[in-house]
């Protein structure tokens, strides 16, 4: 196994476009706060915060304070889920404006989701009770709703980072579509081999409309939940190519590993793999700093 002070080197100024830390519904192991001090281990250059729930850019401005004793700088966005009125334009513009850097379409609400998880199967309980329901994006016609096009406006206007959330492959790539001809530049898939169900030539299609493809070390860390092989992973990033891959954490849940400890330990698997070093910078850090807005 590659020696763990070696991969900190390497994964020094990484990011995380993955958080799930808290304040949130469902139980998280910390907050953003204590998520960007953890950071500093690698001296991350930044960390999106995520909720389905919620926009995560007031949780920041009202954690200033403590947000400033940290090194690592976190970042929000808003999760298009009905808990925020579904594909609302106005809860987007006050999420960008204010500072976001990301709108997340529909991940819970998205129909996909809701198939291939009813009941919430395979989610934590909320703390409280939280009614998730469905948020469409088509009209009868199957063409996006009118509403998309207005986020995708300010998206363009903020220089933020959309991603496809849990909707269907094909849902996804009307978006990413529409997203392009608005001449979008970030663009992002999260998770194609999780609820998603993207194939590598679906993926091929959407990183040529100018996508990347998210994988999450929290599925392949062997003191994870998932456990999958890392070398499933590997695979993902040959046949997509490193240049348009991001690892992200999808960590932050209570009784789950810390993100740093997911990152070094996946990044060691990659390594041992046969990764590149080239090719670890990329998908670990360059990729994503360029998403986040980071790159200059």
């Amino acid at each position: 196994m590659t020696q763990t002070p070696a991969i900190e080197t390497l994964l020094h100024g990484c990011v995380d476009l993955h958080c799930h830390s808290g304040p949130n519904p469902f139980r998280r192991r910390f907050d953003h706060a204590e998520a960007a001090k953890d950071g500093e281990r690698l001296a991350m250059r930044g960390v999106l915060v995520k909720s389905h729930h919620h926009n995560t850019v007031m949780d920041l401005l009202a954690m200033s304070d403590r947000l400033a004793q940290s090194t690592v700088p976190v970042f929000g966005g808003i999760a298009l889920n009905n808990h925020v009125g579904g594909i609302n334009p106005s809860a987007v513009a006050m999420s960008l404006r204010m500072g976001g850097r990301a709108v997340w379409f529909p991940t819970l609400s998205a129909e996909q989701h809701i198939d291939c998880h009813p009941e919430g199967v395979g989610f934590p309980s909320a703390i409280v009770e939280v009614p998730n329901e469905r948020v469409e994006v088509h009209r009868s016609n199957g063409e996006l709703i009118s509403e998309v096009f207005d986020v995708l406006d300010l998206v363009k206007e903020t220089g933020a980072m959309v991603t496809g959330g849990h909707m269907a492959p094909d849902s996804i790539t009307q978006l990413f579509t529409a997203a392009r001809d608005k001449g979008i530049k970030r663009m992002l898939l999260n998770h194609p081999d999780y609820v998603v169900d993207a194939d590598p030539d679906k993926c091929h299609e959407l990183v040529a409309l100018g996508a990347f493809v998210e994988h999450e070390a929290g599925f392949y860390d062997p003191e994870g939940t998932k456990k999958w092989d890392p070398k499933q992973l590997l695979e993902w990033i040959e046949k997509v190519g490193p240049e348009h891959t991001v690892i992200a954490s999808d960590l932050g849940q209570e009784n789950r590993p810390k993100p740093v400890d997911a990152f070094i330990r996946v990044a060691s698997a990659l390594l041992d793999l046969g990764l590149d070093e080239k090719s670890l910078r990329l998908v670990f850090c360059d990729n994503p700093a360029f998403l986040l807005g980071l790159e200059d």
